[in-house]
């Protein structure tokens, strides 16, 4: 069985990792991530508090583990945090991955590396593994360098480039694009939405078994991985709505300057993904099978 470390286990995708790797059943897995574990189910696996902005807490655990692959899904990726603590970001998105490299290298480990489609201008979208980055903002900057480190010197690599991940899990921190219009529109109160910004949303557990995807098959190099439906921010929203037969005349539609966002984003991003589907037999799922998906986990977790 290989051993496998999972930075990032608290969040949205290191949550569906460790839960995909159970069901999995043949992998040797550790999760990491700072603070105490909050998965509901805590056996299976091993868990080690790990500050990924710590040097000394990565060589600590990695010596315990000595893992053969690591999945890096731990970063900072409120944009317009990362615009407003750029000494946090530079640390959690860049320093942290020099220390996650150096560390994978010492162990001969695998590492599979989480980036972003906010490296792009958004200009020339959708985007295929050779395009070249050209963020607008400082998390999309911090992103970028973090792809050029693990480039310029792991040993061992691939990275996985996802778009607007969604998703349910336990004691969520912060929601996500799908759960935040669902609640605003079931409150029926009107809602402002941005109808000049193109993504691919992407339903968590699709993303995670992309990284899994590339670990079992030790994938190098670059890889997209995404939802396969393109659409506009607003578009997403009324498909929300239509998908939970909730009103769409409150929506309204707004320009992205309208919002007075500390940081820019990108108008149109998304991603080419034939690479991923031919190499890893990547196959995500529809946006609506997705809703259906997290809605089924929305009425097991209030029953």
């Amino acid at each position: 069985m290989k051993k496998l470390l999972i930075t990032g286990s608290n969040g949205l995708l290191g949550q569906k990792l460790v839960y995909a790797c159970l069901k999995r059943g043949n992998i040797q897995l550790t999760a990491t991530a700072r603070g105490e574990n909050r998965l509901i189910t805590q056996t299976g696996y091993d868990y080690f508090p790990m500050d990924i902005g710590s040097k000394a807490d990565i060589d600590d655990v990695f010596e315990r583990v000595r893992p053969d692959a690591v999945i890096h899904a731990a970063a900072m990726t409120n944009v317009d945090a990362c615009e407003t603590d750029k000494e946090g970001c530079l640390l959690q998105n860049v320093t942290a991955v020099k220390y996650i490299v150096d560390a994978c290298n010492r162990h001969n480990a695998h590492l599979i590396h989480v980036s972003t489609d906010f490296i792009f201008d958004g200009e020339n979208g959708p985007y295929d593994e050779e395009a070249i980055a050209n963020p607008v903002s400082y998390y999309g900057w911090s992103k970028a360098e973090a792809e050029r480190i693990v480039k310029e010197n792991s040993k061992d690599w691939a990275i996985l480039r996802t778009i607007l991940v969604y998703g349910l899990v336990d004691h969520m921190s912060r929601t996500n694009v799908v759960l935040w219009a669902k609640g605003a529109l079931e409150k029926g109160n009107p809602i402002n939405v941005v109808d000049d910004q193109f993504r691919m949303p992407t339903l968590a557990e699709d993303l995670a078994e992309g990284c899994l995807l590339a670990f079992e098959k030790h994938a190098n190099g670059i890889f997209n991985i995404s939802g396969k439906d393109y659409m506009s921010v607003i578009e997403l929203v009324e498909r929300v709505a239509d998908f939970y037969k909730l009103d769409k005349s409150i929506i309204n539609r707004v320009s992205s300057s309208t919002l007075n966002q500390p940081a820019k984003r990108p108008p149109r991003t998304g991603f080419n993904l034939e690479k991923s589907i031919r190499v890893l037999g990547y196959n995500p799922r529809k946006f609506e099978d997705g809703l259906a998906i997290l809605d089924q986990q929305l009425k097991a977790a209030t029953s």
